[in-house]
């Protein structure tokens, strides 16, 4: 039987920064949220297979909310740690922040939560290391990780039971903004 190992967050630190380009921006002149997701998978990425050794994949996206616009000429940072480790996965912590280079002014844009999978050469799921929480913000990020997953499981479980077919949800809908045409 193999010994497992730990390591602690600080090893799967990553951090970027990217100076914000009009090609980079949307319709409005404001920076392609599309852009910014991809940087972030990026980091994502390259935080995983830091931390595991193993090239990752990216198996979902949680909690992507856009809380101020980027313009361009700012300077992007992001900011990845692994903040839980599975048997072959890991969930990866992005902030996002944006800088006014003249002015210095500093705006967080966004939190994520990238949910990473380590692969063997084969393709197959490979296992990570387990994580050595060294202070209590490390393990505030792993509990928020497990409410994270508990939540999943229970929106996956009600998803399965729930009859939106019946009588009495088809008659709730009327309450939004719908029209079923059928």
């Amino acid at each position: 039987m193999t010994k497992h190992t730990f390591k602690p967050v600080s090893d799967s630190y990553v951090t970027i920064s990217e100076l914000m380009l009009p090609s980079h921006s949307n319709f409005s002149g404001k920076i392609h949220g599309g852009y910014i997701l991809s940087l972030m998978d990026q980091i994502a990425f390259a935080c995983a297979s830091k931390f595991s050794g193993y090239y990752c994949v990216t198996a979902s996206v949680d909690t992507v909310d856009f809380l101020n616009p980027i313009e361009i000429g700012e300077l992007v940072m992001m900011k990845a740690s692994v903040n839980y480790t599975g048997k072959s996965s890991m969930i990866i912590g992005i902030r996002v922040d944006a800088e006014n280079i003249r002015t210095g002014i500093t705006k967080h844009c966004n939190s994520s939560y990238f949910t990473m999978v380590a692969k063997d050469e084969n393709g197959k799921n490979a296992s990570v290391p387990g994580l050595l929480l060294r202070d209590f913000e490390e393990v505030r990020r792993f509990y928020r990780c497990i409410k994270q997953i508990s939540q999943k499981k229970e929106r996956d479980s009600h998803e399965e039971i729930f009859g939106y077919k019946s009588s009495a949800s088809l008659e709730n809908l009327k309450k939004f903004n719908i029209k079923v045409g059928f």
